[in-house]
């Protein structure tokens, strides 16, 4: 039966990412499937692989197709986890697709990746 895997972002840097991807999530770098193109990122708790990062030459979209969203439970909580992101090197891409009232901050890490930091209690955004 097909199932659903992990998230994969193309890196240019995967030592980099990994030590971002880790710090940010609470992950850690598993012996599962490492080579010089691969790193995966496992929950610290044992409880399996959360996060795929392989080595990429292309660039990070502005507007990609798909991304990650990282949720929180409230908006004191989203503007406490976006200070942290931007301290272990998180950047502001200047998102120019805000809709009026976002319950969501565009990110990108230190790839360009963009991903959002989602809070649950201002959710859907209008």
């Amino acid at each position: 039966m097909l199932r659903l895997g992990i998230p994969v972002l193309g890196v240019t840097d995967l030592e980099r990412a990994a030590a971002f991807w880790s710090a940010a999530l609470d992950l850690v770098p598993t012996g599962e499937w490492q080579n010089e193109n691969w790193r995966t990122l496992s929950h610290r708790d044992g409880s399996g692989p959360a996060l795929g990062l392989l080595r990429s030459e292309s660039p990070a979209e502005h507007h990609p197709r798909l991304h990650l969203d990282l949720f929180v439970e409230s908006a004191d909580e989203q503007r406490t986890e976006v200070q942290r992101l931007l301290a272990l090197g998180a950047k502001d891409p200047h998102w120019d697709s805000y809709p009026r009232e976002p319950d969501f901050v565009v990110l990108a890490d230190p790839d360009d990746n963009v991903f959002c930091v989602v809070d649950l209690s201002h959710a859907p955004s209008s």
